[in-house]
C-alpha cells in the first residue's frame, strides 16, 4: 500500500478524497486523476460522507459496481479519523467519521478566528454593480432588496477570496432627470401662483414639494418670473388621466416632453441649476439611506461622465464601423437580432439624442476597459428583457460575454396582519426603504431580504420581523450569539484562554453534530459565492443556531470538571465566532446581549 495521507489534514472531506484517490490508484489507476464526488448523505444511518465513485467507473470498465466498490474499500488505508467504511446499495461507499475528525474543528475555528471559512486569494477582480436606482426619489422597498442582496453577495465573494469592487451607476443624464427637474420647478411655481396643471406622469411624491420649498426659501421667486401660458405653450394638453389607451399614453409623454423643452427655454442657464439641485438632493438622500443601511460602494459612476468623455459617441461609432448599425427613419439602430435578441434597438434617435441603451453600451465597455475578470450586474427582475441586448452589444464590440453576468432580483411584497401592504410609485405613496428600516430595524431588513434566492418572490412579513421570539429567524440567530456571550461573561475568561482546551472531550451526539455544522461553514461560503446566493449563509446560520440551542439544552456548559468545562466553552466560543462572521457577511449585527 501507498504511504498514509498526512495526519496534518484539517478537513475530513479533503482527507477522505485523498484516501479514495490512493485506493483508486491501486484498483483503477487510469481513472484516479478524475474528479471525485463526496456528498453528505441525507440519512444519518448512511454515515457522514458518501461517494458514488464505483458507480461512476463500473460501466466503463465493465465491472459490477458493488464488487468494484468493495475492492476500492479494501484498498482504503485505515486512518484514526475514519471509524467505518461500508458499501451500500448498488455501490455507494459510505464513510463514518470518528469523533476526533469532528471535534478537531473547534481549535481550528479558534485559531483562525474571524478568518475561519475564508478562502485563499484567487487573484480574480470582480465588479459588482447594484442598486443603481434613478436618483429621482427616495429608495423604496424593492431597491432595499437589491441593496441587501448586492452588499451581501459582494462581501461573500470577497470572503471567498476574490478582490471585489462595489459600484453604483448614477443615471444623472437623460429624460428621467429632466422629468424630476421639471416636476420640482412646477411645484415651485405653484408656491408663487403660477398655475400650471401638474402632469400625471411627472413625479408626484412629497419629496418634490419639499425640494420646491427649499428652492423658494433660498432664492425667492427668482425662477418664477414666467407666465403659465408660456410654460404651456405648444403642449398638446394632457388627456383624461383615466384613459390608458396607447394614444393617450403617447400624448401624455409628448405633453411632458414639451413642458421640459419650455422649461429649458424659459429658464436658460437657471435650468441647469434646478437640474443639479434636484440631482444632488436625491442622490444625497440615496447615499445617506444606503449608508445608514450598512451598504457601501467603492465608486459612484456618473452616466453623464460617459457623455463628457465622448465614450457614448465612441461606442456608437465603433459599432457603426463594425457594421452593426443601420439608419432607418433618421434614427440609428443596433442589429441586436444578429446576436439572438428579439428585435433591433435604437441607439440614436432621429433628433440626434442618444438612448439609454447607448450609454449602457458605453458603460459596459468602460467596465471591460478597466480590466475586471468578471462583472456582475444586479438588476430588478423587470429588466429581464434587457439582458439579451446588452450581451449582444458586448459581443458586437468584440468583448468576452462570459465575463458579464446579470443577477435578477424579484420585488419584495410587504405583509402586515396577514394582508398585503399596497404601494403606488405613480402617486408617490410607495413604502420607502427608510420607512421599512424605521419600522423593523436594519438587522431584520438585511436578514429577511436575503432569506430567499434573489430571483424568487419575497413575502416580507412585517409582524414576524418585529417579533422577539424563536419564530423570527434573525432574532433566533442573534439570540444564540447573545446566549454564548452571556455564558462567556459568567465564566469570566477570554477566547484566547480556550485555544488549548481539549476538544477530544466533546463526544456527545449533540456536541458532535454542532462540530459537523461548524466544519460545513467554509463549504457553505464557497457555495454561496459560486452560486451568487448569499441566502445559503442565512439558512446555514439558522441551522447552526438550532444545533447550538439543542446542545445548550442537552448539556450544561459550566460544569465543575475544568477540562470538560473548557472544552465546552471552546465549542461555544467557536460557534459564537462563526455566527458573528456569518451575520457580518449579511450585514447583520451580532449583539452580545438581548
Amino acid at each position: 500500500m501507498s504511504q498514509d495521507p498526512s495526519l496534518s489534514v484539517s478537513d475530513p472531506k479533503v482527507l477522505l478524497a485523498a484516501l479514495l484517490r490512493q485506493a483508486l490508484m491501486a484498483v483503477v489507476p487510469q481513472y484516479a486523476h478524475l474528479p471525485l464526488t463526496l456528498e453528505r448523505p441525507k440519512a444519518a444511518s448512511h454515515g457522514d460522507w458518501a461517494s458514488n465513485i464505483a458507480l461512476q467507473f463500473a460501466r466503463q470498465i465493465k465491472r459490477n459496481p458493488r464488487e468494484l466498490a468493495q475492492e476500492i474499500v479494501r484498498e482504503i488505508t485505515p486512518h484514526p479519523w475514519v471509524a467505518k467504511v461500508e458499501v451500500a446499495g448498488p455501490g455507494f461507499i459510505n464513510f463514518t467519521l470518528a469523533p476526533a475528525a469532528k471535534n478537531a474543528v473547534v481549535p481550528q475555528v479558534l485559531a483562525r478566528g474571524v478568518r475561519y471559512g475564508a478562502g485563499e486569494s484567487t487573484g480574480r477582480r470582480i465588479l459588482v454593480e447594484f442598486v443603481s436606482a434613478n436618483p429621482t426619489g427616495p429608495l423604496h422597498v424593492g431597491h432595499g432588496r437589491g441593496a441587501a442582496y448586492g452588499a451581501a453577495l459582494s462581501d461573500v465573494l470577497a470572503f471567498a477570496g476574490h478582490t471585489v469592487e462595489r459600484e453604483y451607476y448614477v443615471n444623472d443624464a437623460g429624460r428621467q432627470m429632466d422629468i424630476l427637474a421639471l416636476s420640482t420647478w412646477l411645484r415651485y411655481l405653484e408656491r408663487f401662483g403660477v398655475a400650471v396643471p401638474f402632469p400625471s406622469n411627472a413625479y408626484q411624491g412629497r419629496y418634490v414639494i419639499d425640494m420646491a420649498a427649499t428652492i423658494a426659501e433660498r432664492h425667492g421667486d427668482r425662477f418664477a418670473r414666467v407666465r403659465a401660458e408660456d410654460v404651456l405653450a405648444g403642449t398638446p394638453g394632457e388627456p383624461d388621466p383615466e384613459r390608458t389607451d396607447p394614444q393617450a399614453v403617447e400624448q401624455r409623454e409628448r405633453h411632458l416632453d414639451r413642458l421640459i423643452a419650455n422649461a429649458k427655454r424659459l429658464l436658460g442657464e437657471d435650468y441647469a441649476w434646478i437640474h443639479e439641485f434636484a440631482l444632488a438632493e436625491q442622490l444625497g438622500d440615496c447615499r445617506d439611506d444606503l449608508a445608514e443601511f450598512g451598504v457601501r460602494f467603492d465608486r459612484w459612476f456618473s452616466e453623464k461622465s460617459l457623455y463628457d468623455t465622448g465614450m457614448v459617441e465612441r461606442a456608437v461609432e465603433t459599432l457603426k464601423q463594425r457594421g452593426y448599425l443601420y439608419e432607418q427613419d433618421g434614427a440609428w439602430w443596433f442589429r441586436s437580432t444578429d446576436f439572438g435578441d428579439d428585435k433591433d434597438r435604437v441607439v440614436r434617435r432621429e433628433n440626434g439624442s442618444y438612448t439609454y441603451f447607448a450609454s449602457d453600451i458605453a458603460y459596459h465597455w468602460n467596465k471591460y476597459e478597466r480590466g475586471y475578470d468578471l462583472m456582475i450586474d444586479i438588476w430588478g427582475a423587470d429588466h429581464h428583457g434587457y439582458i439579451p441586448r446588452v450581451r449582444a452589444a458586448i459581443q458586437a464590440l468584440g468583448l468576452d460575454p462570459e465575463k458579464f453576468e446579470v443577477a435578477l432580483v424579484q420585488f419584495a411584497v410587504l405583509y402586515r396582519n396577514g394582508e398585503k401592504v399596497s404601494m403606488s410609485t405613480r402617486a408617490g405613496e410607495f413604502v420607502t426603504l427608510r420607512q421599512l428600516r424605521a419600522e423593523v430595524g436594519n438587522d431584520a431588513c438585511r436578514f429577511f431580504y436575503v432569506l430567499r434566492k434573489c430571483d424568487q418572490h419575497l413575502d416580507f412579513d412585517l409582524d414576524l420581523a418585529k417579533k422577539q421570539s424563536n419564530e423570527n429567524p434573525v432574532y433566533y440567530v442573534q439570540y444564540a450569539h447573545a446566549r454564548i456571550c452571556s455564558v462567556l461573561r459568567e465564566w469570566g475568561g477570554t477566547i484566547e484562554d480556550l485555544r488549548e482546551a481539549d476538544a477530544s472531550l466533546l463526544t456527545s451526539d449533540a456536541a458532535l453534530d454542532l462540530c459537523v455544522r461548524l466544519q460545513a461553514f467554509p463549504e457553505v461560503v464557497q457555495t454561496a459565492a459560486s452560486e451568487r446566493a448569499p441566502h445559503h449563509i442565512a439558512f446555514y446560520l439558522k441551522d447552526l443556531a438550532s444545533d447550538f440551542h439543542a446542545w445548550y439544552n442537552a448539556e450544561r456548559i459550566l460544569v465543575e470538571e475544568e477540562p470538560l468545562r473548557l472544552a465546552r466553552l471552546a465549542l461555544a466560543a467557536a460557534v459564537k465566532t462563526v455566527l458573528a462572521t456569518g451575520l457580518g457577511l449579511l450585514g447583520v449585527s451580532a449583539p452580545e446581549s438581548m
